[in-house]
């Protein structure tokens, strides 16, 4: 198949997907406008090389949590082949629609989803998780590991937060999460504000750098990922095979 070469969009392809961001943007809701939350979800992908590297494989899965006890109670997965390139600032158009298909499998819907990545922290405020956010209608937080817009003073102690501020607005926090880890970079999505954000990514820290929704997602993408690599399960088939979903629910 013809790819497309990673990081090459055309001017004319750019500025029309800058002003999709756009219009998310203007759409993002930066206050709490959701119930509970009794249930929390994690979100994250794991990509692989398939059919002698000509085509590209995302696995987009989706943990589960009761807020209260942060035990897991459903797992979803979509796997389907990607053509759009990394780009950093439009990963959502990657990253996106998979996201949204393995939340549609969900019997049990979160309160809040947690995303891998930015949330309003983006040159264009509309990160992957306000993009998800937004067009799923559901509250959710950015949860990222490198920053990739704005300024913040570097915290230093274990469960500290410095504001991250861009272009003269408070878009996030750095949060030192774990003693000997670089802070993660937690932000507002849509329907939290800046501050429920915060707090919620804190209450779902259990020893880990990351909070337990999107560190369980990580751990979930790539187990999926690793077993497609075990069982050789690429080929002619692929695309009917991986257009499906994979749910289990917690017993």
């Amino acid at each position: 198949m013809n790819r497309r070469p990673a990081n090459r969009l055309e001017d004319g392809e750019l500025e029309k997907l800058y002003e999709k961001q756009r219009r998310i943007a203007a759409r993002a809701v930066l206050r709490d406008e959701f119930q509970g939350p009794e249930l929390v979800a994690g979100a994250d992908l794991a990509f692989l090389a398939a059919g002698n590297r000509s085509l590209e494989l995302a696995v987009a899965s989706i943990v589960v949590l009761k807020y209260s006890t942060l035990r897991v109670v459903e797992r979803a997965c979509v796997i389907e082949s990607t053509d759009f390139p990394y780009v950093p600032g439009l990963l959502a158009f990657r990253e996106a629609p998979l996201i949204i298909k393995a939340f549609q499998q969900l019997e049990h819907k979160p309160d809040v989803l947690f995303v891998d990545g930015c949330g309003v922290n983006h040159p264009r405020f509309a990160g992957l998780a306000t993009h998800v956010g937004v067009l799923l209608d559901v509250a959710t937080v950015g949860v990222a590991k490198s920053l990739l817009c704005g300024d913040a003073r570097t915290p230093t102690a274990e469960g500290e937060a410095c504001p991250l501020r861009y272009r003269g607005k408070l878009v996030g926090f750095l949060l030192k999460s774990k003693k000997g880890c670089k802070p993660i970079v937690v932000a507002p999505g849509h329907k939290i504000s800046t501050e429920t954000a915060l707090q919620l990514v804190k209450n779902c820290i259990m020893g880990y750098k990351l909070p337990e929704p999107t560190r369980l997602a990580h751990i979930y993408a790539n187990k999926v990922k690793r077993k497609l690599v075990q069982d050789g399960s690429f080929g002619p088939k692929c695309d009917s095979l991986y257009r499906t979903g994979i749910r289990k629910t917690e017993t």
